[in-house]
């Protein structure tokens, strides 16, 4: 049986101590951990909180991942960027060092993985439209599997796994264009797992959810848990939108996965407790319903 976590995201006014007392009390049995300028800020890390952080981990029998979505810690007037896709190559670079940063933070905390996604491109195309200009696509995805290789080559030296999230407007933003990079990826696409997020397929229009899974599930090494409507990227409260959350957990169920599984509310930090608590009661719901003939 996969794990039940929530993305510290969701948790932003709370102290990280607080926030993983919080989750473990509600029953929550993962952290999905974002890194984020404050008190687990990358670039100013102290090794005693850290060494701290995992053993609080041990101690309330919370698993971890690393999550690598801060809003504006490269760049503060700039959500997200730059990216594995921006027209700079000193941009770029940047990118790859946060996500190097993230897969020593793992490492440290014992996490076995970090997520990460392509980030948007300036120019007009997308990884996952067919309707594409190939001309100006291609540079961008000479960028993005640079990047990756990069990332993928240090995260091999630490031993950490990585998974990789198609994100609603970004260059890569349903599953069809992450098989494009495995393949782009050749001898390393083995290595980029697939953090799969279960409201971004209603927001592309990749339904039903459990037949994604289902085609999916040999690639999957993380989810997201949220909900939505279709062509709308509003991560909602399980239950809020389009998603047939029963549905979509006996097929990860069915298929054998064994990770996190991870709430991510990243808009209701404002009442996160409520939030979590709400959340984790869906889904016992919803895992009940899945057994039901």
């Amino acid at each position: 049986m996969f794990r039940i976590g929530y993305n510290t995201n969701g948790l932003a006014h709370h102290r990280l101590r607080d926030a993983l007392d919080l989750l473990a009390g509600l029953g929550y049995g993962g952290v999905a951990l974002t890194p984020d300028v404050g008190e687990l800020d990358l670039y100013d890390l102290d090794p005693v909180r850290v060494r701290a952080l995992r053993e609080q981990l041990r101690e309330r029998d919370l698993t971890v991942v690393v999550e690598t979505g801060a809003r504006y810690v490269l760049d503060p007037r700039a959500k997200h960027r730059p990216s594995l896709m921006d027209a700079s190559a000193a941009g770029r670079e940047r990118r790859v060092d946060f996500y190097r940063r993230s897969i020593d933070l793992a490492a440290d905390l014992g996490a076995p993985l970090v997520s990460l996604w392509s980030g948007a491109a300036d120019e007009p195309a997308s990884g996952d439209a067919r309707d594409t200009d190939r001309a100006t696509a291609e540079p961008l995805w000479e960028r993005l599997v640079a990047g990756l290789r990069a990332v993928l080559d240090h995260a091999r030296a630490r031993g950490v796994r990585v998974g990789f999230e198609p994100e609603p407007g970004m260059f890569i933003e349903r599953p069809a264009g992450y098989r494009e990079v495995v393949r782009r990826l050749e001898d390393r696409g083995n290595e980029l797992g697939l953090t799969l997020d279960l409201g971004h397929l209603v927001v592309t229009g990749d339904v039903p959810a459990a037949d994604q899974v289902r085609a999916l599930a040999p690639r999957i090494v993380h989810v997201h848990l949220d909900d939505a409507r279709a062509g709308v990227h509003e991560h909602l409260q399980l239950g809020s939108g389009e998603l047939d959350l029963s549905d979509a957990l006996r097929a990860l169920q069915i298929t054998g996965y064994v990770g996190m599984a991870a709430v991510e509310l990243s808009r209701d930090s404002h009442r996160a407790p409520q939030a979590a608590r709400t959340a984790l009661e869906r889904i016992r719901e919803a895992l009940v319903a899945s057994t039901r003939p």
